[in-house]
């Protein structure tokens, strides 16, 4: 099966208000740091959940990428415009971008 994806580098900064992020990690890695903005799906959830993915081009991410391939695969299964980020919240993280916390320390990937 062939999921898109698409490196750090090529995803613009900011990002685009049309594009939705959906993050499909565990909710103690959520809550560690992610994406402002971005909605928490945990992969577990998404098949009874998947209403809840907005129409237009979403960008799924996860810890380092393959969970969020699994959920790519699923999503652009049910004709979803969806691509992976390929090694996920690691990579993001990595190129600095912009994360936000649920906790008072500062956000970083769990």
């Amino acid at each position: 099966m062939n999921v898109p994806t698409v490196a750090i580098e090529n995803v613009p900064d900011p990002l685009p208000e049309q594009l939705s992020v959906i993050d499909v990690r565990e909710p103690e890695e959520w809550v560690a740091g992610h994406i402002d903005g971005a909605i928490h799906i945990p992969l577990s959830q998404l098949t009874e959940r998947v209403q809840e993915v907005p129409e237009g081009q979403s960008l799924v991410v996860c810890k380092v990428g393959g969970r969020s391939a699994q959920a790519v695969a699923y999503l652009g299964q049910l004709g979803h415009d969806v691509v992976n980020l390929e090694g996920g919240m690691l990579d993001w993280a990595g190129a600095e971008r912009p994360m936000v916390s649920e906790t008072p320390d500062a956000p970083y990937v769990a």
